[in-house]
């Protein structure tokens, strides 16, 4: 192995990431892309149910991909906003992809040619599943698998949901726009490890909640990132001055 070269690539494993197969990832990739995507069929229902056609509905999903996004738009809609406010709200709400982004863009280091078809794919769910595999082999492969699953079953069941609107009825009396954020919150809670991490999960959902009722669709998600630094300030206050009174 040369000097600088990444065991990763060389077939030489690593400490952190021995052990892990190919199939293994591959199954929890699939696992969530298939439990995830069927929650599609819940964004079609809701949006030909609340008035956009069957193709503006296909092309959302198609063309924006990333769930809440789509739910926010169609909501706002919907509730009778206008229509240039309830695209940027669902825009400032997809703001977080672009963050993901930059830091999958360090752990996957795709070729050039392949980084603008794999953007389309940078969501909360290919999000989760790369940064849970150990090595760089491992996250391609559990990127690549959650987005093409995700992105083939979405598509289709937001087709089926729409085609299938008019037989549901009410939407709002089924609840469906709840399904894709409740099936990512299973996603995450196991990620949350430590004490912190419970923390600032904890302080961004008080902080969305409080503020959806008076901000617009979209701002309080973006409000409740600011959880992370706040938790981190404090608990770096914690940590000086245990280390003054130890002195």
């Amino acid at each position: 192995m040369r000097a600088g070269d990444d065991p990763e690539d060389v077939g030489v494993p690593t400490a952190q990431g021995a052990g892990k197969a190919d199939s293994a990832v591959v199954r929890d990739a699939l696992g969530v892309g298939l439990a995830v995507g069927l929650s599609g069929f819940a964004f079609g229902v809701t949006s030909v149910g609340n008035g956009l056609s069957l193709l503006q509905t296909c092309a959302l999903s198609l063309l924006v991909f990333t769930g809440a996004s789509q739910f926010a738009l169609v909501g706002a809609l919907a509730g009778g906003g206008n229509p240039v406010t309830a695209a940027a709200g669902a825009f400032f709400l997809g703001v977080r992809n672009a963050f993901y982004g930059l830091r999958l863009s360090q752990l996957l280091q795709l070729p050039r040619a392949v980084r603008p078809f794999a953007a389309h794919w940078v969501i909360d769910e290919t999000t989760a599943v790369t940064l849970a595999q150990p090595t760089r082999r491992a996250r391609r492969i559990g990127f690549t698998v959650t987005g093409l699953t995700l992105y083939v079953l979405w598509n289709l069941t937001t087709l089926l949901g729409g085609l299938g609107a008019e037989a549901i009825g009410d939407t709002d009396a089924w609840g469906l726009d709840a399904a894709a954020p409740a099936t990512f919150l299973a996603l995450l809670a196991p990620m949350l490890r430590t004490a912190t991490e419970r923390a600032v999960a904890l302080l961004a959902i008080v902080l969305g909640l409080v503020l959806l009722p008076v901000l617009p669709a979209g701002v309080p998600v973006l409000v409740a990132a600011l959880a992370a630094p706040l938790v981190l300030f404090v608990e770096g206050r914690k940590i000086r001055a245990r280390e003054r009174n130890d002195r």
